[in-house]
């Protein structure tokens, strides 16, 4: 299966790092959060990657493009203008970058690469979430259902800490509750046949193409019950960077 990523969108709430580069591209532990998530998908078996590329797409494109000088030892011989690779380290991926438009909706951005797509169902998520999602069982589910779509449904995490109350004595604080409700969280499962919910690049998926395919019965859900963190806001990815600091970065299924 392949897995599209949407990287085209300005990250305006995140406008500290995404002023210079697409919000994907801003880096946990010295990467990108579009690589973590590839590497998340890679774990699960998924090698085949369509980048939905937009604002300032040329840094995703300079950046695989120059990939294995990131990865590995090289020897430059300046005389004879050749490079040699040493102990290459890359990972077994094919990334196809596509330019989907500047203003273009999520919605619009996926259907703009349907010619990159072939007959099969395919991932689809955001390049900004992380999680530890097991895709195994997401597209197990997907299949069984029988659904033109699936959405992994997650619980969003606290941003506040709560106190416990008894009359008017405090009894235990908890830090930043998970929420009641549950919201999609990306990493869908994506029959070809949804791009014909799309009309054109205004269309936002998350708006009618989703809420059309819910009346008609052809959306479902997998819960996710681990863990879910999407990178909004400043604070959002120094959390992140926090995490893959301490060497426990739940989002890590890779080794």
């Amino acid at each position: 299966m392949k897995a599209v990523i949407l990287a085209g969108g300005k990250g305006t709430r995140i406008s500290e790092e995404s002023y210079l580069r697409p919000k994907p591209m801003i880096e946990i532990g010295g990467k990108p959060i579009l690589w973590h998530i590839m590497k998340i998908y890679s774990a699960g078996g998924v090698h085949d990657f369509v980048v939905c590329c937009g604002y300032r797409g040329y840094v995703i494109k300079s950046y695989f493009a120059n990939y294995f000088l990131q990865t590995c030892d090289v020897t430059f011989d300046i005389a004879r203008n050749k490079m040699e690779v040493h102990q290459t380290g890359a990972e077994p991926w094919k990334v196809t970058l596509v330019d989907t438009g500047l203003e273009t909706m999520t919605g619009g951005r996926l259907k703009r690469v349907r010619s990159y797509l072939d007959t099969e169902d395919f991932h689809f998520t955001y390049g900004d979430g992380l999680a530890d999602v097991d895709l195994k069982a997401l597209v197990d589910l997907h299949r069984r259902e029988k659904v033109l779509a699936t959405v992994t449904s997650v619980s969003p995490p606290g941003r506040f800490g709560a106190l416990v109350s008894r009359g008017d004595r405090v009894l235990s604080f908890r830090e930043k509750p998970e929420g009641s409700s549950r919201i999609n969280g990306g990493y869908f499962v994506l029959s070809p046949a949804v791009l014909d919910y799309i009309d054109g690049d205004h269309t936002v998926w998350e708006g009618e193409p989703l809420e059309r395919l819910a009346h008609e019965g052809q959306l479902a859900a997998y819960t996710h019950e681990g863990f879910w963190h999407p990178m909004d806001t400043l604070r959002d990815k120094n959390q992140l960077e926090a995490m893959w600091s301490s060497g426990r970065a739940p989002w890590k299924v890779w080794t």
